[in-house]
């Protein structure tokens, strides 16, 4: 008698038809998804230096932007007060060793500017 089975109205016969994994397969098989992880685990710590790199420039580049901001608003209130920074006389006249010198010299304070302004009316 024949061996065959039916087994969803399809006829199956007993014997080595397709293939089966060998213990040389799995051994493979879990090499391969060792080195898969390895790999994987350095591509993360690659892209977490990466990412690293960049938060520490733009962390640098948000003090540099600080520190300018700072020295505007020391400009500005020099300004409010009557006098010119001389970082900005030497950027109106085009001069960059003038910036060195001390504002406080060469201009006047407020009060003598209001009694400068009162005698001349």
């Amino acid at each position: 008698m024949d061996d065959s089975k039916v087994v969803g109205g399809k006829v199956k016969k007993p014997g080595k038809r397709g293939r089966k994994p060998a213990k040389i397969d799995l051994k493979a098989k879990l090499e391969r998804s060792r080195q898969s992880a390895r790999e994987c685990r350095a591509r993360k710590k690659l892209r977490y230096q990466y990412l690293e790199e960049l938060v520490s420039s733009k962390e640098r580049a948000i003090c540099a932007l600080r520190e300018e901001l700072e020295m505007y608003k020391q400009w500005c209130s020099a300004m409010d007060q009557g006098k010119i920074p001389s970082e900005i006389k030497a950027l109106l006249t085009g001069d960059d060793h003038k910036t060195t010198q001390s504002t406080s010299k060469t201009t006047k304070s407020p009060k003598n500017q209001a009694n400068a302004n009162s005698k001349s009316v």
